[in-house]
């Protein structure tokens, strides 16, 4: 998939399918037992075809939600070059997020309990702005911790010359 921002003939790496399946489970958590109860309460204390209308409604909603988180997991890549590092995302409103190595305060690597059920980790670079913070998510453990390696170092060298 091309990203309409990014640079042409640059080495992509993709994020995990695990991402999708974490946030598959997240959102099934969430949405199902919505649907079996506003549709048992509507269907018990109003009329039962709008529990119908209610539980069809939401279980809609739900593939639609499941295929869009598809398609945003597979648009998340970056991209580690000399001088910088490129995050890139985004189906409907794509977004390229350039952090210079030099400008990097310290990178961060998170997993919580669901991501370590499902393999994979988040790293968050964080910059002197914090409105510049950039974030790779759904990356296995041991790329996660090469990353957060290589990142390291290279904001360490090119941190050196200020």
């Amino acid at each position: 998939m091309d990203h309409a921002l990014a640079p042409p003939d640059q080495q992509w790496h993709p994020v995990s399918g695990q991402l999708y399946r974490v946030r598959r489970f997240l959102a099934v958590a969430v949405v199902l037992p919505a649907a079996a109860a506003g549709g048992v309460l509507a269907g018990i204390f109003v009329a039962p075809w709008l529990g119908a209308v209610i539980a069809g409604t939401l279980a809609v909603a739900l593939a639609w939600t499941l295929v869009a988180l598809r398609r945003n997991q597979r648009s998340w890549r970056y991209a580690e070059r000399d001088d910088d590092l490129l995050i890139a995302h985004g189906v409907l409103f794509r977004r390229l997020v350039v952090v210079p190595y030099g400008r990097m305060q310290f990178v961060d690597v998170t997993a919580g309990p669901v991501e370590r059920h499902f393999g994979i980790a988040t790293i968050t670079l964080h910059t002197a702005s914090a409105t510049t913070d950039a974030v790779v998510r759904g990356l296995p453990p041991e790329e996660a911790a090469r990353l957060r390696d290589r990142l390291a170092e290279k904001g360490e060298a090119r941190s050196a010359g200020l």
